[in-house]
């Protein structure tokens, strides 16, 4: 984000003024345009494909993250960069929000603003067919796979396993299929769009080793007035039904292909 120059004064209140709108935590958007970063490797939720909703990019996230911009009279943009990437792009100003299936955690608001939840995920556990592994605890001796900066990788770490971490899902799944490991800990809604894109794999549940989770939005700490433009039209959506047919919609859109 460029910062404005303060030469006289005068202009300093206009410094302060452009300061509010933009960077400075408690602006809007700028102008008419919400720009969102985002990691396009999670499917349903993110992807890219030829005609997306929002430029190349398609899924859950995108169609709600449209949605948002639209239902406020403005346009959503979208930058594509490593999930790990994300947080501190918001926080130099050179996105307004993130949408990224991201996990609303109380690490995370140290730092950024969520929105209201939207999405209840869980991790579940990708495996080879003729796999042993039943629970968590039976990873305890296996090669796990997980992919950096995602909830997988808390939950194995928070378990005590030693695991190798890629920076996209598809790497750690072709891992899998190539027999180069045992197991891939992700969340279980991408976790169907592999086992149904890859034969010989499916997916083992352990609810009382991996607890729900909430995706949100987030936002510069203190930007009130984008996060209230945010949740006004997360709660419209939530109410009318409109995020589940989307959920529903994209799941079985990613499945089928």
């Amino acid at each position: 984000m460029k910062k404005a120059t303060k030469f006289l004064t005068m202009t300093l209140a206009m410094v302060m003024t452009v300061c509010t709108l933009t960077a400075c935590g408690g602006g809007a958007a700028k102008g008419n345009t919400i720009t969102f970063g985002t990691n396009a490797e999670f499917p349903p939720f993110e992807y890219v494909t030829s005609s997306g909703v929002i430029g190349e990019y398609d899924g859950i996230d995108m169609a709600i993250a449209k949605q948002i911009a639209e239902s406020n009279g403005m346009t959503a943009t979208m930058e594509n960069m490593e999930f790990d990437s994300l947080l501190v792009a918001l926080q130099n100003g050179q996105i307004d929000a993130v949408i990224a299936g991201m996990t609303a955690t109380d690490e995370r608001r140290e730092t950024v603003d969520f929105s209201t939840p939207y999405y209840t995920a869980t991790q579940v556990m990708i495996v080879r067919e003729d796999s042993d592994i039943t629970a968590a605890t039976d990873m305890a001796d296996k090669k796990i796979c997980v992919i950096q900066g995602y909830t997988g990788e808390i939950c194995v770490q928070d378990m005590g396993y030693s695991y190798e971490a890629f920076k996209k899902g598809t790497e750690a799944v072709m891992e899998l299929v190539n027999g180069k490991c045992d197991v891939v800990v992700i969340d279980s809604a991408t976790a169907q769009k592999y086992v149904g894109d890859n034969e010989g794999l499916k997916i083992v549940e352990d609810p009382g080793a991996f607890e729900s989770e909430e995706y949100a939005i987030a936002v510069q700490k203190g930007n009130t007035e984008l996060l209230d433009k945010i949740n006004s039209a997360i709660d419209k959506m939530l109410a009318d039904g409109t995020i589940n047919e989307l959920a529903v919609k994209y799941t079985e859109e990613v499945t089928a292909e």
